[in-house]
Formats: C-alpha cells, sequence, structure tokens
C-alpha cells in the first residue's frame, strides 16, 4: 500500500485485512496531532461501488470513532461531493475508492477540512501509518453512524444545476454511459434537469474499471455502437469515483480529458491554467497562462495556490485525464459558482454539452475548431514501478543510451524530466513514458500533427517498452 497521485492504494485483500484500519487510524491521528480536528468533530466517510469498499468503509469508521470523531456516513457518493460537503462543514473527509484501476484494488482518498490533503501531509500520515497496528473488528461489531448521504448529494446537485441557464439543454439528445460508477445517477439527473433527453446506457451490477485516460478498446466499440444507434448529441460518463469525466462526441469517439478542461478554462473565463505536463501542448498557443505541475491532483493545487499568491483571479486547475479543479469562485452571466479545488466530472461535462447548444454545431466540429496537436495515449499493465524506473535511469544516463531506444521513433531535440520522461522529436512530435503513480504500469503519451502520425508514434512507444522489457528477462 502506497500514496500515488491521488490518494493511497494497495490490493483489497491488504486493505480489508488490515490496511485500511492502519491508515484510518493514522489519518485520525494525524488530525488531531497537526491541530486540523479535535476528538468529537464529525469526519464524513464515503465509497465506490467495489464489492471491497463497504467493508473498508466500515473499518474505517470503526476507528475513527474509537478516536472519539463523530462519523458521519455519506454512502455510494462521488469524490467531489463528499470534498465539497466536508469542506461546506469545515470538516474531515475520506473516500473509499480506487478510482478506475482494476476490482482487485481499492483505496482511500483524505481530506483535511480546509480540502484535498498535500503530500507533505502523506507523508505525515504514511510515518504514523507505520507506528500502527491494526484494529481488530468483529464481524457483527459496527459503529454508530449519522446518515448523511441526502444532504451530500443535494449539496452537488444543487451547485451543478446552478451553473448553466435553464433548460439549456432542450432539443439534446446525451447517452449517459453509466457502468459502475457512483455519478451515474446524479449526472442524469442534472441533465434532465436542463432540459436534455437522458439514454441510459450500459448500467452494470459489477464494478468496471473504467479510465478516462486509457479507454479499452470494448468501451470505444461500446460508444460508436451507442452513438450510432440512438443518434446522440453526446454520451457522457465518469470513472469509478466520479471524479473524472469522460465525453464523446456524436459519433462516439472520446474528447480528450486536457480539451475538456480547456473547454471549462474558456467558459469560466480563467486567467490561469494549471495543469500537468502531460496535458497538451498547444494550449499555450491560445493564449492562456499556464503553469506546468507533475502528474497529480496535489501538485494541480498546489500550482493554482501559487497562481493565486500570485494575484490571479479566476484560476482552473485540470489534468490530462479530465479532472476539473476550481480554485476561485468563477461569475458567467450572473451564475457564480463557488471553488472546489478537487477533482470534478461535473463542470467539464455540463460545458461540453453546453456548447452544442450555444454554438448549433456537432461535438466534433467544435472539437476541431480548437485545432490542437493530436494527443494519444495508452498503458502497460502488470509493468512494475522498478522496472519503469530502471529504464528512465537507462535513458536518462547518456544521449547514446536515449537516442538508441528512440531511433525507431526519430531523433530528439529537447527533454523534459518534471515527470517521466518527456522527449520532443526533431519534427515537433512528442513522446512521454511516464510511470503510473498508483498501479504497476507505464504509460505512454504522444502528441503529433496527424491522428495517423499520433496512433503511429504511440504504436512505437509501447513496442519499445515490450522489447526493453524482453530485454530484461520480462514476458509482455
Amino acid at each position: 500500500m502506497k500514496f500515488g497521485t491521488s490518494g493511497l492504494r494497495g490490493l483489497s485483500i491488504d486493505l480489508v485485512a488490515g490496511g485500511a484500519s492502519i491508515y484510518a487510524s493514522a489519518f485520525g491521528r494525524f488530525l488531531i496531532e497537526s491541530g486540523k480536528a479535535e476528538v468529537g468533530d464529525p469526519i464524513f466517510v464515503g465509497r465506490d461501488f467495489r464489492d471491497s469498499s463497504p467493508a473498508i468503509a466500515a473499518t474505517c469508521v470503526y476507528v475513527l470513532s474509537d478516536l472519539g470523531f463523530r462519523v458521519c456516513d455519506c454512502g455510494t457518493i462521488p469524490t467531489p461531493a463528499l470534498a465539497l460537503y466536508s469542506m461546506k462543514n469545515r470538516a474531515a473527509s475520506l473516500m473509499v475508492t480506487g478510482s478506475h484501476i482494476p476490482a482487485d484494488r481499492n483505496g482511500i482518498k483524505f481530506y483535511s477540512p480546509d480540502g484535498e490533503i498535500d503530500k507533505a501531509d502523506e507523508a505525515e500520515i504514511a510515518a504514523l501509518a507505520a507506528q500502527t497496528g491494526s484494529a481488530e473488528m468483529a464481524a457483527d461489531q459496527r459503529s454508530a453512524v449519522e446518515d448523511h448521504s441526502g444532504q451530500c448529494f443535494d449539496l452537488f446537485y444543487r451547485r451543478n444545476i446552478a451553473l448553466l441557464p435553464a433548460r439549456v439543454l432542450d432539443g439534446l439528445k446525451v447517452g449517459i454511459y453509466q457502468h459502475s460508477t457512483v455519478a451515474r445517477d446524479l449526472i442524469a439527473e442534472v441533465l434532465a434537469h436542463y432540459g436534455a433527453e437522458v439514454v441510459p446506457l450500459g448500467r452494470s451490477a459489477t464494478f468496471l474499471p473504467v479510465d478516462t485516460e486509457a479507454i479499452s478498446s470494448e468501451t470505444l466499440s461500446h460508444l460508436a455502437y451507442w452513438a450510432e444507434s440512438h443518434h446522440v448529441d453526446a454520451i457522457v460518463s465518469a470513472d469509478g469515483d466520479g471524479d473524472r469525466p469522460l465525453v464523446a462526441d456524436e459519433r462516439g469517439v472520446p474528447l480528450r480529458g486536457d480539451l475538456l478542461g480547456l473547454m471549462t478554462a474558456e467558459y469560466l473565463r480563467a486567467d490561469a491554467i494549471v495543469t500537468p505536463v502531460t496535458s497538451n501542448s498547444g494550449i499555450e498557443a491560445l493564449g492562456f497562462p499556464v503553469r506546468r505541475t507533475r502528474v497529480g491532483s496535489p501538485f494541480v493545487i498546489a500550482g493554482m495556490k501559487e497562481a493565486l499568491a500570485a494575484g490571479k483571479e479566476r484560476v482552473v486547475g485540470f489534468e490530462a485525464n479530465g479532472g476539473l479543479l476550481l480554485a476561485s469562485a468563477c461569475s458567467v452571466d450572473g451564475r457564480t459558482i463557488d471553488p472546489l479545488p478537487t477533482r470534478d466530472c461535473m463542470l467539464p461535462i455540463l460545458v461540453a454539452v453546453s456548447l452544442i447548444a450555444a454554438q448549433k454545431k456537432s461535438l466534433s466540429a467544435i472539437t476541431r475548431s480548437y485545432n490542437l496537436p493530436i494527443a494519444a495515449s495508452d498503458r502497460l499493465e502488470k509493468f512494475p514501478t522498478e522496472a519503469s524506473l530502471r529504464l528512465l535511469d537507462h535513458l536518462r544516463a547518456s544521449e547514446v543510451n536515449l537516442a538508441s531506444f528512440l531511433k525507431e521513433a526519430g531523433q530528439g531535440s529537447s527533454r523534459n524530466d518534471v515527470d517521466g520522461l518527456r522527449v520532443t522529436l526533431a519534427d515537433q512530435r512528442i513522446i512521454h513514458f511516464r510511470p503510473s503513480g498508483n498501479a504497476p504500469e507505464i504509460r505512454c503519451y504522444v502528441e503529433a500533427a496527424t491522428e495517423a502520425a499520433a496512433l503511429a508514434l504511440l504504436g512505437v512507444g509501447l513496442d519499445r517498452l515490450r522489447q526493453w522489457v524482453s530485454a530484461q528477462g520480462g514476458d509482455f
């Protein structure tokens, strides 16, 4: 178990067996020892639809109650809804979720009363966890909790129905890929409120690990089939815990998450954008002041704080996976939306769909109008983190090593080491290798002038990764 780009992650069996107890206790002690909370204060707990999440949440409730906190259950709820509710109540919270990773894994996201914990907080919690033993809880032993699920859902719902003009989506037909995301009912209710005809699609009783940054071929086939069958204007969805959006156009072709973030920043009239180095390199060319960070919401949040300190007033952060973070209140045509400095799927979904109505164009046409470089990404799963780090060390060790590894891709002209290794080739194509912070996998990101060139470069990058592992004695 370890902290990744967003929260604690580990095998579900380890979290159920004792990991959840250890880290919930460490979190509670951290809150008390840091002065961020006191015994008797409320803590809000939410969870996703994974099979292991109820047991992990029950353990967290038991441990935090035993430490003297007043634990409030928010049920199965999107992470941004839980974060908004806890911050409004000036209370800490934790969300039991593994986001988009496979069902045999799970995790916990922690929030202080003032918002998402940062990397320094993670280090303190991890240090306390190293000193903590797991608490034994009998199967029939449960702590009394207050039910806040209705209030939590309602606050987030009201936030999102105040963003756009009334009935702005009248005449639009929007599919919702419901799968097992905790945001599925909320998305449907909000879109229906604005007048859209909602088409439920693909609801699942079992957990499906939908990754908005590396969409599976099976999901792409479903999206294309549904788009053609139902003649929708768009299909929308989210990852498991509802903090990352998925938006596909009228053909079922997904939009890049960083484009969704850019659309939202434009709609909110941002005067500063904070986004990781993996987001599209064409954003700066559109005239926005941009701060680039490492991948992970804690780094984006730190960058947003720096932008506010520098005097920026409308600060928007987003990641290539589409999660939108809002550092400051923004008013658009007399409607004000409050800050929510944690990843949110709803704002990008609503902005993207509203543009179809506002511009009276297809979503694919709107996407083309931004004229960004074509970006693509994919991952190799079951790629040990240690192997990823050895590879990057090898590539950084000498220009000869890097040139040899990239010989089938092209000649490198410059590189960026902010997060992983991002290489700009002589013809301005980009290839970027980065170990995942959440799972044993390595990601490859590329940019090129055309879709064919981007997909070709992505294929070369993934093949080179496989070849390297094979040469090291691995098997992919």
